[in-house]
């Protein structure tokens, strides 16, 4: 399969969304999110995985977000892949107390080979709870889906450069909307050896159809290990 299979319409969202400037909000904000992250092959086809995240807000001023993340990923073939991950979150309040959260996403991944281009998806289900027992709703979760479009430039050996797009749809919100956040990333990833690799990215993060909407400009330094 070559590039000119490409549909030309994911070519034009990715690159409009990524390097065109989004709607002026209110509130802006600059973050720094690191991550540390490592892979381990237990058996042909299924892999077990650690992630621990660091993400700086309020212009870098304070830790935001803190989480701790881990998973089990099965191969059911060359093209697809799905995994069910369980995340433990940090999130400081306004009050600057941190609100404990528990998360649990299935993903199913999908990634196709278009020389020199890679193509990939995934699509997220996640619920979380937050606060449970703090709250007057006593931890009422969160559901949603998360759509994840990518294309890596897969030509070089060590450096491969990417952008994706990613939207969040809210499944039990109180109003009906379809989108509450989007998120434009362009990054590179290099591969210091099949097993180490740094991945540094640019991100811009809105929030849509919610009062006082947020957008995020974030800078991202990831490292991972997979043996």
């Amino acid at each position: 399969m070559n590039t000119r299979t490409i549909p030309s319409w994911i070519l034009v969202l990715l690159l409009l969304v990524i390097f065109c400037d989004p709607v002026i909000s209110q509130n802006r904000d600059a973050q720094l999110w690191t991550s540390i992250s490592a892979e381990v092959k237990l058996v042909k086809r299924l892999a077990a995985g650690f992630s621990q995240e660091l993400r700086f807000n309020e212009n870098l001023t304070e830790a935001g977000t803190i989480y701790t993340d881990l998973g089990l990923e099965y191969k059911l073939n060359k093209r697809f892949q799905v995994s069910i991950n369980y995340r433990f979150v940090e999130k400081r309040r306004k009050d600057n107390y941190y609100s404990f959260r528990q998360r649990i996403y299935i993903d199913l991944k999908f990634d196709e080979k278009m020389k020199p281009f890679q193509l990939l998806f995934r699509c997220r289900l996640q619920d979380e709870y937050a606060d449970i027992g703090r709250e007057s709703d006593g931890g009422v979760p969160d559901y949603y889906i998360r759509n994840r479009l990518g294309l890596k430039y897969d030509k070089w050996k060590k450096i491969s450069p990417y952008v994706s797009v990613e939207v969040f749809s809210p499944l039990n919100a109180r109003y009906r909307i379809l989108l509450d956040n989007i998120r434009s990333t362009a990054g590179i990833e290099y591969a210091f050896t099949k097993h180490h690799k740094a991945d540094v990215f640019y991100m811009i993060q809105k929030e849509i159809n919610v009062s006082h909407p947020e957008t995020d400009f974030v800078v991202g330094l990831g490292y991972s290990y997979k043996l």
